[in-house]
């Protein structure tokens, strides 16, 4: 997955990426999740840390180049 290192199971948003992250994406679009970061927008984002910032999830998400499209 390029969004958290994991394994990836398809190509979905554009990207090689996990469910995981995944249904996270599609959270995110339609829930609109999007917190603050506690510790300067610097979170490592892995399989096992993956869950503890949502605001860095995403970013790393958009940066890797998921997109709705």
């Amino acid at each position: 997955c390029k969004v958290c290192g994991g394994e990836a199971s398809g190509f979905h948003y554009g990207v090689d990426s996990c469910e995981g992250c995944k249904g996270f994406f599609r959270r995110c679009l339609t829930q609109g999740l999007n917190n603050k970061c506690t510790n300067d927008e610097r979170c490592e984002i892995t399989p096992i840390s993956r869950n503890s910032c949502q605001f860095c999830r995403l970013k790393k998400c958009k940066m890797v180049g998921m997109s709705k499209e």
